[in-house]
């Protein structure tokens, strides 16, 4: 298997932590993979984004549906030849999706510069369903929220891929303007005027690799 100042800092974290606690957009897209044929590479198929080591894969041909069902369709893809890449050309309040692997995940999401916003690590070293770790479950939800805007992701498993599935991508455009709750401006102006001191190919299994 091919594997898988100070005042300014103290207010944008009570900006932050105040607006992403507020309601995420009710437009969510999400992103099934079912219109994909089996084994395409995915790139720029779906409309605003850009996905890199990206391939599809459909229960019943290439894809070990019963190591890794898909959450929905028949459909997931794979990170084909190394860490799974999603670029966005709008900004992202928030992005999830659904995986299933054999080693360790972290997504790491990005802003329009490429600086790290952060990352969130799976809960499990594996979750497959033949080589699940106790307590684990196919399709764990991972997920990243940020008031300043995601532009991309990365997720990594094995360095050179073939780590996870992923189904049902999720994300929440990014509002253009977010106006701050009138508590949010009591505390802001509080803290200035204190001052600025898996896959298997040719119908094997995932795990025959």
């Amino acid at each position: 298997m091919r594997h898988l100042a100070a005042v300014p800092a103290v207010v944008a974290a009570i900006l932050g932590l105040t607006l992403s606690s507020l309601p995420l957009p009710a437009n969510a897209v999400v992103i099934d993979f079912d219109s994909l044929s089996d084994s395409q590479s995915v790139t720029t198929q779906f409309s605003g984004l850009t996905f890199g080591n990206t391939t599809a894969l459909t229960a019943g041909i290439s894809l070990n549906e019963l190591d890794f069902p898909p959450r929905s369709g028949a459909n997931v893809v794979f990170d084909d030849g190394g860490a799974l890449t999603v670029a966005f050309s709008t900004a992202q309040a928030d992005v999830g999706g659904y995986f299933t692997y054999v080693a360790p995940l972290t997504l790491t999401a990005f802003d329009a510069d490429g600086g790290v916003l952060g990352s969130v690590i799976s809960a499990f070293a594996s979750n497959f369903v033949s080589g699940a770790d106790p307590g684990s479950h196919p399709n764990e939800l991972l997920s990243f929220a940020s008031p300043l805007g995601i532009r991309s992701i990365r997720i990594v498993g094995t360095a050179d891929g073939g780590s996870f599935t992923l189904d049902d991508l999720t994300f929440n455009p990014a509002p253009s303007t977010r106006v701050p709750e009138p508590s949010t401006l009591t505390l802001v102006s509080i803290v200035l005027g204190g001052g600025f001191g898996v896959w298997r190919r040719s119908r094997r299994t995932a795990t025959d690799r």
